[in-house]
């Protein structure tokens, strides 16, 4: 469990900052065999690969792994474009209803996510109530470094004109988690993704999801 010395800010706005995949909708798994398929074709010496690049932008990942393959990362593109216009969408149990619960609160809501406007587009078409759950979304045009880097969610606490303090993130990969703690903020970390025994030392809080958690659960780590 991660603690931090904060002192939140009364006289400013609470935000909820919610990263997307495996957080807002359970789509990790489908990555996952995307990603390890790519692995297989273009890097049989990394096990694992759907695992090793989650949370990161796909900028990120072409440069970290496909530096200068300029036609692998073409066709990568085509092939993920094509996957998530076809992938399943649905909310992880319990988000909408919290987040309903955190505007009657008064809480600002933004996901925050590596992921760019075209796949976004794709959720919404599937989804199109998603934009009245929430405030603000923060996509991968927006900020310059992504996860593990603290400015996702900093720009988060800048749109809504708050502090750090004030601000609880709620994320499943360990990038995430790292950039929410880097941006000094609450973490809740969501273990749809990784086992809650892997993340418990890099979150404040360990959720199987959002049933039953509640504003109140929130505040609790502010207060703290």
């Amino acid at each position: 469990m991660i603690n931090f010395n904060w002192t939140m800010d009364k006289t400013k706005t609470i935000a909820a900052l919610f990263d997307f995949d495996g957080v807002v909708m359970d789509t990790e798994s489908q990555y996952t065999i995307y990603w390890n398929e790519v692995g297989r074709i273009y890097h049989p010496e990394m096990e694992n690969f759907g695992l090793m690049i989650k949370g990161q932008t796909l900028a990120q990942i072409y440069d970290r792994y496909f530096k200068g393959m300029y036609a692998a990362q073409a066709e990568i593109t085509a092939g993920l474009n094509k996957f998530e216009s076809e992938m399943k969408y649905e909310y992880v149990p319990g988000v909408a209803d919290f987040m309903k619960e955190l505007r009657n609160n008064g809480v600002k809501i933004a996901i925050v996510t590596s992921s760019n406007e075209k796949k976004m587009a794709n959720v919404y078409s599937a989804h199109p109530e998603l934009k009245s759950l929430v405030d603000r979304i923060l996509t991968a045009e927006m900020f310059t470094r992504s996860k593990p880097a603290p400015d996702c969610f900093l720009l988060g606490a800048e749109v809504f004109e708050t502090v750090p303090a004030n601000c609880v993130v709620f994320e499943d990969s360990f990038h995430g988690l790292q950039a929410g703690t880097s941006a000094q903020m609450a973490v809740v970390g969501l273990s749809t993704t990784n086992p809650a025994e892997a993340i418990k030392d890099k979150c404040n809080l360990v959720i199987p999801d959002f049933t039953g958690f509640t504003y109140k659960n929130m505040i609790s780590l502010l207060e703290k």
